[in-house]
């Protein structure tokens, strides 16, 4: 379900989701070396720095075998965050984004949610995919409630590297 033989592209009417590239490294690290961002991932550390981004870029540029990952590029100012599909416990893919700062309340991370989601439906005949953001973080849920997940019930301890700690996360679900 996850081998795919090209390098994917999205486009939506404000957005294009594209592979990452080592020319990403700077803008990634200017944008996600801010604790308002990293603290709301489960895998970002803080402070994030350029080798950081480097080492993650090299091992995760246009796709990996248990998934998808793309660079959100907003046309004129290039990339502004990151949103992708990754098998992490069992058969499900997962969904996970951020954003910059400058670039949220804006509509981007529901934009980006929901066409990947659709993509992966309609290129890759994804059936279920599973998702969750922190309890401080709402706004979060509400990306993915736009994206058409739905809440589960579950609330699992999910650690945050930026934050050191576990933090309680509520768990969503799409199913097409």
């Amino acid at each position: 379900m996850c081998a795919i033989s090209t390098i994917e592209r999205i486009t939506t009417p404000r957005l294009r989701l594209r592979p990452l590239s080592l020319t990403d490294a700077a803008r990634l690290t200017a944008l996600i070396n801010d604790y308002g961002v990293a603290k709301m991932t489960g895998g970002i550390a803080h402070p994030y720095g350029l080798e950081d981004a480097t080492a993650y870029l090299e091992g995760r540029t246009a796709r990996s075998s248990n998934g998808w990952r793309f660079a959100i590029d907003l046309p004129d100012e290039g990339l502004v965050g990151v949103v992708g599909l990754a098998r992490r416990d069992g058969p499900l893919l997962e969904l996970g984004y951020w954003l910059g700062r400058p670039y949220w309340g804006r509509g981007y991370a529901t934009e980006a949610a929901s066409a990947t989601v659709q993509w992966a439906r309609d290129a890759h005949d994804v059936r279920a995919i599973v998702a969750g953001h922190f309890e401080d973080n709402p706004i979060s849920g509400r990306v993915l409630e736009k994206a058409g997940f739905l809440y589960t019930g579950l609330v699992e301890p999910m650690f945050s590297l930026a934050r050191g700690e576990a933090v309680r996360t509520r768990k969503m679900a799409w199913l097409a």
